[in-house]
């Protein structure tokens, strides 16, 4: 039966459905998807090659605010993955490339290391405790409390409050350690001031490494393992999604949350036919 007003069923699902369009651009998550800390994936050698033999954009993104991309390079290739440090999308090259645009030449106090520094350097920021337009908050592997409680200070003086990401964990061999969201938490609950967040589930970090390659949303993909940050920030910015179970998401887990990737699979060894 037509609805006169709405047409046939078949053709209001074509409407709601959209038409997927072939994958031209990728963008895959690196812990968990590519590596296990030192590492590769069974499979991740095979795709990043298929992806250079189809002449393939793409780019490795990572929350890692720690280190630069040349670093992560470097780490890759000693687990026998090829990945060009220009590659490489972190969460403090987003970060900066956010900074640039919304304040350009400005000034920020900056809890972190080499990754974030090297990038807001480049960006022409001046790194001062003195009357600095932002607190920007990354990865470290030591936090000082001395650096904290001046990024409290700051901030409640009327310093903007940026992080790199809001992970509140990261993973070592023996086990979970607190990371940038969890020392977010602490700046929030002495200042009252929440920061934003850069990095992903947050949109704003797959656009400007879109921008980057010259992609376009409705023909990129994003592989990752995390439903609350890659997934989310996959659906949110219109990509096909594909999340892999080799990191931190169970397949039992996926219906825990109100949205979906596009496809489950095993391993990124499953997706190097689709590239």
């Amino acid at each position: 039966m037509m609805d006169a007003t709405f047409g046939t069923k078949e053709e209001r699902e074509k409407e709601i459905t959209p038409v997927m369009k072939p994958i031209k651009y990728w963008l895959t998550d690196m812990d968990g998807v590519l590596v296990h800390e030192t590492k590769a994936i069974p499979g991740a050698a095979e795709f990043l090659q298929a992806l250079r033999d189809k002449g393939r954009e793409y780019l490795v993104l990572t929350n890692n605010s720690v280190f630069t991309p040349r670093d992560l390079s470097a780490r890759l290739e000693a687990s026998g993955l090829e990945v060009p440090e220009e590659r490489i999308w972190t969460s403090a090259l987003a970060t900066a490339s956010f900074l640039k645009t919304q304040s350009p030449k400005s000034s920020a106090y900056v809890v972190g290391e080499a990754g974030l520094t090297t990038a807001l350097y480049q960006a022409g920021y001046v790194m001062t405790s003195t009357n600095p337009e932002y607190v920007v908050l990354g990865e470290t592997r030591s936090y000082s409390f001395d650096q904290i409680a001046t990024a409290v200070q700051l901030i409640s003086k009327g310093a903007k409050f940026i992080a790199t990401n809001p992970d509140k964990t990261g993973p070592t061999k023996d086990g979970p350690i607190p990371a940038t969201g969890a020392v977010a938490a602490m700046i929030t609950a002495a200042t009252g001031k929440n920061p934003y967040f850069i990095g992903k589930p947050n949109p704003v970090m797959f656009r400007t490494g879109l921008n980057k390659i010259g992609a376009h949303s409705e023909e990129t993909a994003m592989i990752g393992d995390r439903m609350e940050t890659d997934m989310l920030a996959g659906v949110e910015s219109g990509l096909h999604t594909f999340l892999v179970l080799t990191g931190s998401t169970h397949r039992e887990h996926i219906t825990d949350f109100s949205y979906r990737p596009n496809e489950v699979v095993d391993s990124i060894a499953d997706i190097i036919a689709r590239v």
